[in-house]
């Protein structure tokens, strides 16, 4: 199969262009850079040049495809609200130029967007309404009219080396104020899934989903912040505090409100339904290797 990938030189779709070409299929992955269409053909991947916003080049890669995963998201918390129209708008587009062709779509969404209406978020429970992102909305209107469309909920923390999201915010957060901390009793949760892990799902989601269908790439059902933020302690070797909620918008800044969040989240449906056994380390094992930590000399200044 032919498949093109938006967001394909990031944390996730590089790992998600690494699983498809191993598995035998042809990748077309879009880059906005020269850097990114350099990454691309180094490994093993067509070039597709264009972003969210230059639509016609989104059209040119669905031409160009046996099917379509979706993982570019800008992410700018600052502005969330055009975000999420740029990403309503690209899968729009992406699934007009599918529409009536069988030709599988994966966007992506989060576990944190689910209403839990049980101890854990599942594949069955509809995603906020309110929320700015409307990447599920769009998508399951196109599955409404006939395009093969599907969903995958990413946790908030999708681990790994290389990794740049919630994660080491957290941790340049607890390096530069020299504590790092957790809301409360640290007892919410955050699931958690490894990239490489992320990346198989994906690819299973491609060749085995259903239109219509949300699958949830969960490995670690809900990690206690604590437990993260302890990690984190160890890693940098700084103390570990609590912070009140009134303290926490002062200490975390805009990373607060999801910190905060108790959103475990099961995967038990889509592993049933796709065969997908997650098999790497999980987010406290990799925390606790140095990848995380050994980059700047930061780190190391503050182990000594």
């Amino acid at each position: 199969m032919r498949v093109f990938v938006t967001g394909a030189t990031g944390f996730i779709g590089s790992a998600i262009v690494r699983e498809l070409i191993d598995a035998g299929h042809q990748v077309l992955g879009l880059a906005r850079s020269d850097e990114a269409a350099k990454s691309l053909l180094a490994a093993g991947a067509d070039v597709d040049r264009g972003s969210l916003e230059d639509l016609e080049s989104l059209r040119s890669g669905v031409a160009a495809a046996d099917g379509v995963i979706h993982t570019a998201f800008i992410h700018d918390f600052a502005n969330y609200g055009p975000a999420a129209e740029a990403d309503r708008r690209a899968i729009e587009t992406l699934g007009s130029a599918l529409a009536t062709s069988d030709r599988p779509l994966i966007i992506t969404s989060g576990t944190l967007l689910a209403q839990r209406q049980g101890p854990l978020a599942t594949e069955e429970d509809a995603h906020n309404p309110n929320f700015p992102r409307k990447s599920e909305d769009a998508a399951l209107a196109l599955a409404g009219r006939g395009v093969r469309a599907s969903v995958l909920r990413l946790p908030p923390s999708v681990h790994g080396s290389g990794d740049h999201g919630f994660v080491p915010q957290l941790i340049s957060i607890a390096r530069e104020k020299r504590v790092s901390a957790f809301i409360g009793d640290g007892l919410n949760r955050w699931p958690a899934v490894h990239r490489l892990d992320a990346a198989h799902l994906y690819r299973l989601a491609l060749e085995k989903g259903s239109a219509g269908a949300t699958y949830h790439g969960v490995a670690d059902e809900g990690v206690p912040t604590r437990e993260i933020a302890e990690a984190i302690g160890r890693g940098l070797n700084v103390p570990v505090v609590s912070k009140s909620s009134a303290e926490a918008a002062d200490y975390f800044g805009w990373i607060a409100r999801f910190f905060g969040i108790d959103g475990p989240a099961s995967s038990a449906q889509t592993q049933q339904r796709l065969g997908w056994k997650p098999l790497q380390p999980g987010l406290i094992a990799d925390l606790n290797e140095e990848h995380y930590f050994e980059h700047t000399a930061d780190a190391v200044a503050l182990r000594g």
